[in-house]
């Protein structure tokens, strides 16, 4: 397989489907998926199940028991469960464009990793998107997001299909680089060599600091946030701890500082 899917979840079924239909009618689908679930309740398993027969490769539920934000934790196991040479990560709450799986194998290149984005929508437009939408990609259309109550601003124009229009953006954009947890890609063996997610920490920055040792190990990124598009489905976040937010900060900054790329807390336990 060419590649293989990596989606984080926990307890949002409704979001998931949405997010699973999306990679059900992708322009390339020679990859696996991979569901790096951590601890939602039966229904998750339910709903990943009805998705079997509508990928020609297998998709995986990788779940652990429920104890608080592990989403580091269950994304290594995530991993290791993969067999291909390729990973690409994003969200449950990110639904793909049809061109997504095939921009991240079009931009990959030895010696990077990919950085996306999103196109952030509010939560009346969450809602309103069909599975109907999606495989006909009227939601990825600014008429129809236009129609249904968007208002408009120039961050629309990621959702532009104009090739050149997008590269020259990637080109220009000011936006960091960085590994963004809901759209970013690279190869296995780097992501192995610096040992994974760092499973010391929790919400805030913990997908950025695996790209900061990567960097650290010598690779360099690619911006591809107007190439790789996904929909960011809106919702609360009742995990947000300012207290891990800082020590996340902490241990950021130290890494930063040492050029650390091996931790001792990543995949391999040694």
């Amino acid at each position: 397989m060419k590649a293989s899917v990596i989606i984080s979840t926990y307890n949002s079924v409704e979001w998931l489907r949405k997010v699973l239909t999306g990679f059900s009618v992708q322009t390339e689908m020679d990859f696996e998926i991979i569901v790096a679930d951590d601890g939602s309740t039966i229904e998750t398993k339910i709903l990943i199940d009805s998705f079997i027969g509508k990928f020609n490769n297998p998709i995986i539920h990788v779940w652990h028991e429920d104890n608080g934000f592990q989403k580091t934790k269950i994304l290594n196991k995530a991993i290791l469960k993969s067999t291909s040479e390729y990973l690409i990560f994003t969200d449950g709450d990110c639904i793909p464009r049809n061109d997504f799986v095939q921009n991240h194998l079009k931009q990959k290149e030895f010696g990077f990793f990919l950085s996306g984005g999103y196109f952030k929508l509010p939560i009346v437009i969450s809602k309103l998107i069909s599975e109907n939408d999606i495989v006909s990609q009227n939601c990825f259309t600014i008429m129809w997001l236009k129609k249904n109550g968007l208002k408009i601003n120039f961050k629309i124009t990621k959702l532009t299909h104009n090739s050149y229009f997008s590269s020259f953006m990637n080109w220009i954009t000011p936006t960091k680089r960085s590994w963004n947890g809901h759209n970013s890609s690279g190869f296995k063996s780097d992501i192995l060599a610096i040992n994974g997610f760092n499973e010391l920490l929790h919400y805030g920055g913990e997908d950025r600091e695996m790209g900061e040792r990567l960097f650290n190990n010598g690779l360099l990124s690619k911006q591809i946030r107007y190439s790789a598009i996904c929909l960011h489905l809106d919702h609360s976040r009742s995990y947000v701890n300012t207290e891990a937010i800082k020590n996340n900060m902490e241990i950021r900054h130290h890494n930063k500082q040492h050029k650390i790329t091996w931790i001792k807390t990543g995949i391999y336990k040694r």
